[in-house]
Parts: C-alpha cells; sequence; structure tokens
C-alpha cells in the first residue's frame, strides 16, 4: 500500500513516478524498498492518466453512496413502524 501512496503522493506533487523517487519516497518514510514492487509499479503506471483515474474512482465512490443511502433510510423506518404496532397492540 506504501508504494501506490507514494505513486500518489509524487504525483499530487508534479514529480515523475519513476523508480528512483519512488525509492526516495519508501526509504525517506522509513520503509525498506522492495525493488520487484517498485519496477511492477511503475510499469504497470506506464501511459495511465492518473487525474482520470481518481476522476473515475470518485464518481464510482459517489454513485455507490448515493445508491446505498436510500436503502439505509428505508431499514431504519421498518423497525420504528414495527414498534408503533406493538404499542397499539397494548392499547386495543
Amino acid at each position: 500500500m506504501e508504494y501506490i501512496y507514494g505513486a500518489l503522493l509524487l504525483h499530487k506533487l508534479g514529480q515523475e513516478v519513476n523508480e528512483g523517487n519512488l525509492k526516495k519516497v519508501i526509504s525517506s518514510a522509513g520503509a525498506s524498498v522492495d525493488e520487484s514492487k517498485i519496477k511492477v509499479l511503475v510499469a504497470s503506471l506506464n501511459g495511465v492518466n492518473i487525474d482520470e483515474q481518481l476522476a473515475n474512482a470518485s464518481l464510482v465512490q459517489a454513485s455507490a453512496t448515493t445508491a446505498e443511502a436510500p436503502k439505509a433510510e428505508k431499514k431504519k423506518e421498518e423497525p420504528k413502524a414495527e414498534a408503533a404496532e406493538g404499542l397499539a397492540s397494548l392499547f386495543g
């Protein structure tokens, strides 16, 4: 996870996400550097528009949150209705 965070930090700061820069970020954070993980990550990010991917991820998250909101409200209302029915039966 620290490798992804390092790449995002480099991108945010306008630095090139390459092996050398990523090694510096990881080592300066006090973590041990795994050369193979860095190479795989840099190769995977080659040609990827990080800003576009982050925007897509934000839209997906917003859509999921919006879709879940009505379900959460419906679940909260059902127990109240059942409780009201139970009290009504007491007073017949």
